[in-house]
C-alpha cells in the first residue's frame, strides 16, 4: 500500500531523525516541524525518560549470586548505545582524508585475530577419544549381528571409523582470518544499505569481553532466533570487539554447495535437525557420539560456541520453547570433567522489521522451502531494495555454568506436573484451583526424583531459564508498539496524533516493567518510520473532520492480520502476566455470577469483590493451560510470585483497587462454601523466600479486589484482555472443531483440517480476530490438547494417528471444555 503524500511527507522528516541516530557523531540541522511545536511538552517528558532506561541483562541473582556480582559495576550501565555498524576515522589509528575515505577497511584490518580461535588436530583428537572408539566399536558389532556373521573386528571397525571421518569432515568448522576479515567488511557496508543502524549497549559488550579476558574457560552464547542473519549479526559484533568469533552450531539445511564453505569459514559447523533414526528404529549412535566429542573438544581448546536453543526461527513473534539437545553436551562435558567451567551468555535481538519479509506462507500452511542459492539470490536482491530500520542485540551478564548447577542440586526440583492431572479436574470436575494445587504441592515435595530424570529436569529448566533471560533482555522496537496498538487498541481505526500519544504513553509502560526500547527520539518521528515499514499492513485515509489529520487502521486482509501478529507478537512478553490476570478476572466474575442468588445479580459484574487468592489461582490454571504458548515465569520464580507481582502492579495503576470496606462482610459470604479455606497460612506453591520476606507478610490473609469503572483503566484492562483473545479464540474454535473428530485420522490431516476450519471462520467473520488462524497456533492447540488429555495419540506404522480420549467422548465434557476456555474470553 502506498502512503498517501501528506503521510509520507512526515516520514521523510521522521527520517532526519532516523539519520541522526544511524550517525550519531555527526551535526544535523532539523527543522521543527509544526506537529513537533505543538508536542514541546511531550518531548521534553521523553528526554527525561530516555535517561530513565534500564539496564537490561543482568544474571540471575537467585541462581548465580556470584556472577552476579563478579563482572559488573555501577558504572557499566552508564556506558550508553553505539550503532556498530556507523564507522568513521575516529574508529581507527589513523586520520586525515584518506583515513576518512578508508575507514570500514582500516577499521577491519585493525580488529584482532585471536590465535586461540583455530582448532587444532581437532578430527584425529576426536576420532581417537575414548567416547569415539566405544561408539565405533559399539557399531561395528551391531553390524556384523545384523549380517549374522563372526565378529570381523578389524574390517568391520575400519569401516565404521571411515563412515564416522566422513561425517565429520562435513560437520567441522573451518575458520579463515583472511575471510573473517573480508566479511567484516562486507557486512559492514551492506548492513548500512539495509538498516538504519545496530544498537548495541557498550556495557554490556564490556562485561563480555572483561569475561573473555579474564577467565581461561569457554563460553557459550545462547540467542534467540529470530532471522537468519542472526549469526552474521553476532559474529560481526564480536568481531568488532575483539573478542574471539564463537564455533555456531548451524542447521544442515544450510550446507549447500559453496555457502557451506563460506558458513565454515566464518566459524559454523554443521549439525542435522534432528538425530535420524537408523533402519531397526534405534538412534543413530555414532552420528550423536562424533556430535559430543566434536563439541567437548572444542571446549577442551577453549572455543567458544553459539547455539540457538529454539533450534529454528520463530514464524510467530514469540520464542519456540527451548530445545536442550545441544546445551545438554555442554553440561555432560561439565560433569565429566573435561572442562572446569562454562560462561553462558544469552542474548537477545529485536528487529524493527526481519529481512525475511514474513513468515505468512508459512503461517496459511504452505511447507517450509528448503534454503538453495536461487532463494538466497532473490533474498539479497529483496533487501537491497529496501530498508529494515533498527536492530538490537543485548548481551545478557555471563554467568557460570558450574555455579548454577552447583545452586540446583541444592534445592529440591520437583517433576513437571502433566497437563492433564493439573486442569482435567477443574475443567471436568469444577473442582477449585486452588485445592486442586495445594495437593499437587504436597505430593512432588514427597517425591524424590531418579539421577538421570533430575539431570535432565535440571538441563530443560537450565534452557527454560536462559531463554526467558534472552526474551527479557530484547528490546522492544516501534514496530511491535505500532502493530499492537492498531491490533488491539485501534482496531477499527485511529487518528495520527491519537496514535502518537497513545505510543508514548505505551513506551512508559514498557520501561516500568524494566523492558528496554530499541528506538529514541520523538514519538511523532518514531511512529512514522514504523508505519513506513509496515505500509503494506495498514490503510491510511485522510480525514476531513479532524483538520485533514489521517487516520490509520490495520488492513482486514489476513496476510496483513498475520503480519501484524508477527510484530505484536513482541510485547505479548510484556504484559502477559498483566493479560492472564485480566481474562482470569472476567472468568472469577462470571462464576461470581452464577453463585449470586438467582434474583439478585449484581448489574456491573465491576462491583463484585474478588478474592485475590482465588484469582491468582485462576490466573495459574489459565497459564498451565497456555504453556505452548509462552512462560509466565522462570524456573527458579513460583507462579504465585509473578501473579502477586501483576496483581500488585494493576493496583498502583489503578485499575484494581482494594475493597476495604467489604472485608468483614466479605469474610462470611455464601460463596466461600467453595473455598472453606481462607489461606490464613502461606500457600505451599508459594517459595519459603516469600514466606519470610516482610513484603509478603500482608497477603498471609485474603484480601479482596475490584476493578475500577475509570474509562482510562477500563480501556487498559480491556486491552490486556485482547492480547490474549486471538489465541483464546483459537483453542475455542479448536474445542469446537473436536465434535468432528468422529473416527481416528492421522495427526497432519488432523491439524491440516483444522487449520482450514479456524481460516474458514476468519474468512467468514464468525472469529473476531483473523489471526487466531495461524498455522502456528493451529499446532499449538492440537499439542496441548494432546498433553490435556482431550486427544489420545497411537502409532500406526510410524504415522502418529489421533482420536477423542474416553474421557472426552461424552459430549458433555467436550462442552465443558469450550466453555472452560470461553469463560476466560471477551464476548
Amino acid at each position: 500500500m502506498e502512503l498517501p503524500d501528506g503521510l509520507l511527507l512526515q516520514v521523510n522528516n521522521g527520517e532526519q531523525w532516523c539519520n541522526r541516530w544511524k550517525h550519531p557523531n555527526e551535526d544535523s540541522d532539523r527543522s521543527t516541524s509544526p506537529s513537533v511545536l505543538r508536542s514541546v511538552a511531550r518531548t521534553w517528558k521523553e528526554g527525561l525518560l530516555n535517561r530513565k532506561r534500564p539496564f537490561v541483562g543482568r544474571c540471575c541473582h537467585s541462581c548465580t549470586p556470584q556472577s552476579w556480582e563478579r563482572l559488573f559495576n555501577s558504572s557499566i550501565p552508564s556506558l550508553g548505545l553505539r550503532n556498530v555498524i556507523y564507522i568513521n576515522e575516529t574508529h581507527t589509528r589513523q586520520r586525515g582524508w584518506l583515513a576518512r575515505r578508508l575507514s570500514y577497511v582500516l577499521f577491519v584490518m585493525e580488529r584482532d585475530i585471536h590465535k586461540d580461535m583455530f582448532t587444532r588436530n581437532v578430527v584425529d583428537n576426536v576420532l581417537n577419544s575414548s567416547r569415539m572408539e566405544t561408539a565405533i566399536l559399539t557399531v561395528a558389532t551391531d553390524l556384523d549381528a545384523a549380517a549374522s556373521r563372526p565378529v570381523q573386528e578389524h574390517k568391520s571397525v575400519s569401516k565404521v571409523k571411515q563412515k564416522a571421518r566422513a561425517f565429520l569432515q562435513e560437520m567441522v568448522a573451518n575458520i579463515s582470518p583472511a575471510f573473517i576479515r573480508l566479511t567484516g567488511w562486507v557486512l559492514l557496508r551492506l548492513f548500512n544499505g539495509f538498516f538504519w543502524s545496530i544498537q548495541i549497549h557498550k556495557g554490556q559488550l564490556e562485561m563480555v569481553k572483561k569475561a573473555a579476558s579474564e577467565q581461561n574457560v569457554p563460553m557459550v552464547f545462547l540467542p534467540v532466533h529470530k532471522s537468519h542473519i542472526d549469526y552474521l549479526l553476532i559474529t560481526l559484533i564480536l568481531f568488532c570487539h575483539n573478542i574471539k568469533a564463537p564455533h555456531i552450531a548451524a542447521g544442515n539445511n544450510l550446507s549447500i554447495p559453496i555457502l557451506s564453505t563460506v558458513i565454515r569459514k566464518l566459524g559454523g559447523f554443521f549439525i542435522r535437525r534432528r538425530m535420524e533414526e537408523t533402519g531397526d528404529g534405534k538412534k543413530d549412535i555414532l552420528y550423536r557420539s562424533l556430535l559430543q566429542a566434536y563439541t567437548e573438544e572444542l571446549m577442551r581448546q577453549q572455543q567458544f560456541l553459539e547455539v540457538f536453543l529454539e533450534g529454528t526461527r520463530s514464524r510467530s513473534g514469540k520464542p519456540f520453547p527451548a530445545r536442550a539437545g545441544m546445551l545438554s553436551i555442554v553440561v555432560d562435558t561439565l560433569y565429566s570433567g573435561a572442562i572446569g567451567d562454562v560462561l553462558v551468555v544469552p542474548v537477545g535481538i529485536s528487529y524493527d522489521r526481519i529481512i525475511e519479509g514474513n513468515y505468512n506462507s508459512e503461517q496459511l500452511g504452505k511447507p517450509k522451502k528448503n534454503e538453495s542459492w536461487w532463494g538466497i539470490a532473490c533474498g539479497v536482491f529483496r533487501m537491497l531494495r529496501k530498508n529494515y530500520g533498527c536492530v538490537r542485540v543485548d548481551f545478557n551478564q555471563p554467568f557460570s555454568l558450574k555455579e548454577y548447577l552447583d545452586s540446583q542440586r541444592s534445592r529440591h526440583i520437583p517433576p513437571p506436573v502433566s497437563l492433564e492431572n493439573a486442569l482435567l479436574p477443574i475443567i471436568i470436575s469444577a473442582q477449585p484451583d486452588g485445592r486442586l494445587f495445594e495437593g499437587q504441592e504436597e505430593e512432588q515435595m514427597e517425591r524424590e526424583l531418579p539421577a538421570e530424570i533430575f539431570r535432565r529436569q535440571v538441563i530443560n529448566n537450565l534452557a527454560t531459564h536462559v531463554l526467558f533471560t534472552a526474551n527479557k533482555s530484547s528490546a522492544i522496537m516501534s514496530t511491535h508498539i505500532v502493530a499492537c496498538l492498531l491490533l488491539y487498541r485501534h482496531r477499527q481505526g485511529v487518528v495520527l496524533s491519537r496514535l502518537v500519544e497513545d505510543f508514548f504513553n505505551m513506551k512508559e509502560e514498557i520501561l516500568s516493567r524494566d523492558f528496554d526500547l530499541g528506538f529514541s527520539g520523538n514519538s511523532e518521528d518514531v511512529v512514522m518510520r514504523a508505519l513506513h515499514l509496515l505500509e503494506k499492513c495498514v490503510n491510511v485515509t485522510s480525514s476531513s473532520n479532524r483538520n485533514g489529520e489521517f487516520t490509520i487502521a490495520p488492513a482486514q486482509t489476513v496476510p496483513a492480520l498475520f503480519e501484524l501478529n508477527f510484530y505484536s507478537n513482541g510485547l505479548f512478553f510484556v504484559f502477559i502476566s498483566d493479560a492472564i490476570i485480566a481474562c482470569s478476572i472476567l472468568s472469577l466474575q462470571r462464576e461470581l455470577l452464577m453463585e449470586s442468588e438467582c434474583g439478585h445479580p449484581p448489574k456491573d459484574p465491576n462491583c463484585l469483590p474478588l478474592s485475590q487468592e482465588r484469582l491468582i489461582h485462576k490466573a495459574a490454571g489459565l497459564s498451565q493451560f497456555l504453556l505452548n504458548e509462552v512462560a509466565v515465569a522462570s524456573p527458579c520464580q513460583t507462579i504465585y510470585q509473578v501473579f502477586h507481582d501483576a496483581v500488585t502492579r494493576l493496583i498502583q495503576y489503578g485499575v484494581l483497587y482494594v475493597a476495604e470496606e467489604d472485608q468483614e462482610e466479605l469474610s462470611s459470604s455464601p460463596s466461600d462454601e467453595l473455598w472453606p479455606k481462607k489461606f490464613s497460612e502461606p500457600l505451599s506453591w508459594r517459595s519459603d523466600e516469600e514466606d519470610e520476606d516482610s513484603d509478603f507478610g500482608e497477603e498471609q490473609r485474603d484480601r479482596y479486589l475490584k476493578v475500577s469503572v475509570s474509562a482510562e483503566h477500563q480501556e487498559f484492562f480491556s486491552f490486556l484482555q485482547r492480547l490474549l483473545s486471538p489465541v483464546l479464540e483459537a483453542y475455542s474454535g479448536a474445542a469446537v472443531f473436536i465434535h468432528s473428530l468422529s473416527q481416528p485420522m492421522p495427526e497432519s490431516d488432523y491439524t491440516q483440517k483444522l487449520f482450514r476450519f479456524l481460516l474458514t471462520r476468519t474468512e467468514r467473520g464468525v472469529a473476531a480476530y483473523g489471526e487466531s488462524a495461524t498455522h502456528y497456533l493451529v499446532k499449538n492447540t492440537v499439542k496441548t490438547f494432546k498433553e490435556l488429555g482431550v486427544l489420545k495419540e497411537r502409532r500406526e506404522n510410524k504415522v502418529a494417528i489421533l482420536e477423542l480420549s474416553s474421557t472426552f467422548l461424552p459430549q458433555a465434557n467436550r462442552n465443558k471444555l469450550l466453555q472452560y476456555i470461553l469463560g476466560f474470553t471477551l464476548m
